[in-house]
């Protein structure tokens, strides 16, 4: 089963007014393990920080259930929501709230919300949307599978 990961990595910048500056930008990947996160990571950033000294600063475990993509060109954003799912324990009559953390991609807050209402469409739970905030992701990096990779090691003779 994959697993998100977020991976830092830290190069030198150049800013629009000329000056250079070390600057720390997180993304993140979806692979099986921490080494198959870098390898996919270095990968995908390689082409935009070619010819620049950079090193990957940290990776670790993204506690997310899900990720909500959106085909909007403006959804440039990533916003992470903790979600509330409730149950109702039929032994006690009391309500139960199982927390899980999603990933949404939006323009902005309110189109954030929109988007996680049009996902969670259909769903057979009741849920709450407890919060919602910005993140400094930059980026997510899918797993893809390579034509090459899906083909049989050994081809039947």
């Amino acid at each position: 089963m994959n697993q998100w990961f977020e991976c830092k990595v830290r190069f030198d910048k150049t800013m629009e007014n000329g000056l250079i500056k070390k600057v720390t930008e997180p993304y993140l990947v979806e692979a099986l393990t921490y080494t198959e996160a870098e390898a996919r990571f270095l990968e995908e950033i390689e082409p935009f920080v070619k010819g620049v000294e950079f090193e990957v600063t940290d990776i670790k475990k993204a506690r997310l259930s899900e990720i909500f993509f959106s085909n909007d060109g403006n959804d440039d954003r990533w916003f992470k929501a903790r979600l509330a799912f409730i149950t109702l324990d039929e032994k006690t009559g009391s309500e139960k709230r199982a927390t899980q953390l999603v990933m949404v991609q939006a323009q902005d807050l309110r189109i954030a919300v929109k988007n996680i209402d049009t996902a969670m469409h259909g769903t057979l739970g009741d849920y709450l949307i407890t919060s919602v905030q910005e993140t400094n992701i930059l980026d997510v990096i899918r797993y893809a599978v390579d034509s090459k990779d899906s083909e049989p090691e050994f081809k039947e003779a």
